[in-house]
């Protein structure tokens, strides 16, 4: 038996089974497919406030309304956000803090897949904007609510990062701090290996902040498992290469369900309580790649992270 009592089969009804989540709210980005919408749906169920971070409006109140068919007591707000742009992350973030609403989790799920070569709005490689930086900046804009929060309620904030396994398929230096942007040494998958090994980074130096304040929050990531679902671009109809296959487990392809188990975990299950600065698989701590434990280029990516949202 695992040390969380969970596996990989586990699904996200499951995890939080018996967990009266009232009186606490919930910012979760990307809820429109996939996990994010099953995260969203469960923690719903569980009595959770969920504010969905959506870029498209629409999809997002269909997605709530169906939501609210199932769980006709939900209480589930819909915000647009777009992670590609830090304009919207900072108008979402303003909207939010003067909402006077109080913020007790943020899951930084949403996350883009192997496009061709992008820049967005802000000139910056399209899966590092969206998948990490957007994030980096949003939950730099919300950590006085969730400390405020945290101070008022005396209940511990969660900040979770939904990564990969594909975060230990990245370039050889892990971050190419100086070729970001740069179309000529651009490689789709291992451009999305980096934006999830920023994600992991990006947790681990936010829990060693967290601590050196004194704040009752914690930040961890996660690798929710191999599961189909249309993150992958549309257009691209592509081969994953087999090193990306290798690690993420050709024959273990989870369903939505269990794919949001480990999030959902992270998030709302008191077995985690105290636990920040971890990597999770199948709702249990396990060990991140190499990379993943580098203190140094952590605090290099904040750095430069911090430069690049001023």
């Amino acid at each position: 038996m695992s040390a969380s009592g969970f596996s990989l089969s586990s699904t996200a009804e499951e995890v939080t089974h018996g967990i009266d989540g009232t009186g606490l709210t919930a910012i979760i980005t990307g809820t429109t497919n996939g996990i994010g919408t099953e995260t969203a749906r469960v923690l719903a169920l569980r009595g959770v406030h969920v504010i969905m971070g959506v870029r498209n409006l629409i999809a997002g109140k269909n997605i709530r309304e169906e939501i609210l068919k199932e769980i006709p007591t939900a209480k589930i707000d819909v915000m647009e956000l777009d992670l590609s742009s830090m304009a919207s992350v900072r108008k979402f973030a303003s909207d939010f803090n003067s909402s006077a609403l109080p913020l007790n989790i943020l899951i930084n799920n949403a996350g883009i897949c192997a496009p061709v070569f992008t820049l967005s709005k802000d000139n910056i490689e399209l899966q590092f904007a969206t998948n990490y930086l957007g994030h980096f900046l949003l939950t730099n804009l919300l950590l006085d609510t969730m400390k405020k929060t945290s101070s008022e309620s005396n209940k511990e904030g969660r900040i979770v990062n939904v990564s990969s396994e594909g975060h230990s398929y990245t370039y050889p230096e892990g971050i190419i701090f100086d070729k970001i942007n740069d179309e000529s040494s651009y490689q789709r998958w291992k451009a999305y290996g980096q934006s999830k090994l920023a994600n992991v980074l990006h947790a681990n130096e936010l829990a060693r902040h967290l601590k050196e304040d004194g704040v009752n929050i914690t930040a961890n990531s996660l690798h929710p498992g191999a599961i189909f679902t249309n993150i992958v671009s549309q257009e691209v109809g592509q081969t994953i290469p087999k090193g990306l296959l290798d690690v993420l487990g050709e024959f273990v392809i989870k369903n939505v369900q269990q794919g949001a188990a480990t999030t959902c975990y992270v998030a709302l299950n008191p077995k985690v309580e105290g636990i920040s600065g971890k990597y999770f698989s199948d709702n249990n701590v396990v060990e991140p790649s190499f990379q993943g434990k580098d203190n140094d280029l952590a605090k290099k990516l904040w750095n430069f992270s911090m430069k690049l949202t001023e």
